[in-house]
C-alpha cells in the first residue's frame, strides 16, 4: 500500500517534533496544512520554541541538526525505505539546515560525515519502541486533527511523557 504525502508528511512533522522536545525545546505546533504565506511551498510545519537561556552555540547548533534531521528519518522509518536524506527534494530544506547548523565544523566533508552519522543514530534510536511508540501516537493525532496545538500534542505523548528529554 502507498502512503499518501498527508501521511508522510504527518510521520515527517512527527519526527521534527518528538527530536524537539527529547533535546528540550517546546513545540508549539505541528501541522500538515500549513498556511501559504509568501516563503516556499510547504508541506508541513512545525512551530518550535528554543529557549535562549537553555540553548547556546554549539548545544543549539547540535539540537537543531537533530531536529532537522528527525523528520526525514521518521519519514524513512515509517515508509520503510531507508533513502540518504540529501537525495530527497523534499528533504532538501531540512538537510541543508542541519548542514548549516553545524557549521562551526570546519570542514564540509566532515559536516557532511556529521550528518550522516546523526541520521544514523536517529534512525537507529527512532526504532526502538519508546520513541517510534510516541512518533506513531503524535503522527496519527496530527492525521486526525491536521494541527496539533501544544495542549494536544502533550495527549498525544502523555504515556511518553517521563520519558521526554531523559531518553534521547
Amino acid at each position: 500500500m502507498r502512503e499518501t504525502p498527508e501521511e508522510l508528511t504527518a510521520w515527517h512533522e512527527a519526527g521534527h517534533a518528538w527530536a524537539a522536545m527529547m533535546v528540550g525545546a517546546k513545540v508549539h505546533s505541528l501541522s500538515i496544512t500549513p498556511d501559504n504565506d509568501d516563503g516556499p511551498r510547504r508541506f508541513g510545519d512545525t512551530v518550535i520554541h528554543w529557549s535562549r537561556r537553555r540553548f547556546t552555540g554549539k548545544r543549539l547548533a547540535v539540537a537543531l541538526c537533530r531536529v532537522s534531521l528527525a523528520g526525514p528519518v521518521a519519514e524513512m522509518l515509517y515508509s520503510g525505505r531507508p533513502f540518504h536524506p540529501a537525495g530527497v527534494s523534499e528533504w532538501s530544506h531540512d538537510w541543508r539546515a542541519a548542514l548549516e547548523a553545524i557549521d562551526f565544523v570546519p570542514e564540509r566533508q566532515r559536516r557532511l560525515a556529521v550528518l550522516e552519522q546523526t541520521t544514523i543514530d536517529l534512525y537507529h534510536r527512532f526504532s526502538e519502541a519508546f520513541h517510534w511508540e510516541a512518533i506513531c501516537a503524535i503522527a496519527e493525532q496530527l492525521m486526525a486533527h491536521e494541527i496539533l496545538d501544544e495542549e494536544l500534542l502533550q495527549e498525544a505523548i502523555e504515556p511518553w511523557s517521563d520519558g521526554v528529554n531523559s531518553q534521547f
